[in-house]
């Protein structure tokens, strides 16, 4: 399987811009630009690579997760994460230094010492940690009643 996304920018760093697009539809030429990557503190103005790598994380544990749960013979009800990224400079470049995953789940009949080794699992296991393996990935996991 490949899956891929284009990207088109135009300008130099600070003032140009750019586009990005997926197959799926889900982005068609959707604007991005230092400003909107940088300077845009509440993330509404467009979107940005940082962004994108969170969403695609969170979505890759959870299933990732629900597959391990459901092995285990515990199906989930629901499992919602949120991704974080950190980026921060070193010297004259940007990186990701810290990833945190928090995540609250509702899974029917499980113990909560299962429940966090296959959350551990999945967190070290998912293609995109995997992917990620770089920056340090932290988890918190919650199961709710």
């Amino acid at each position: 399987m490949k899956r891929h996304a284009t990207a088109h920018w135009q300008g130099n760093g600070k003032e140009g811009k750019g586009q990005l697009t997926t197959p799926s539809g889900v982005f068609q030429d959707h604007p991005y630009s230092f400003k909107t990557r940088f300077e845009n503190e509440d993330g509404k103005a467009g979107t940005n690579p940082e962004e994108l790598v969170a969403a695609a994380h969170a979505g890759c544990f959870n299933m990732a997760l629900s597959f391990m749960l459901s092995g285990a013979g515990h199906a989930p009800e629901s499992l919602d994460t949120k991704a974080t990224i950190t980026m921060d400079t070193s010297g004259q470049h940007f990186e990701i230094t810290d990833i945190v995953l928090d995540l609250t789940a509702k899974v029917p009949g499980i113990s909560a010492a299962q429940f966090q080794e296959l959350a551990n699992s999945a967190k070290e296991n998912c293609p995109i940690s995997r992917a990620l393996a770089g920056p340090k990935i932290t988890l918190n996991a919650t199961l709710v009643a």
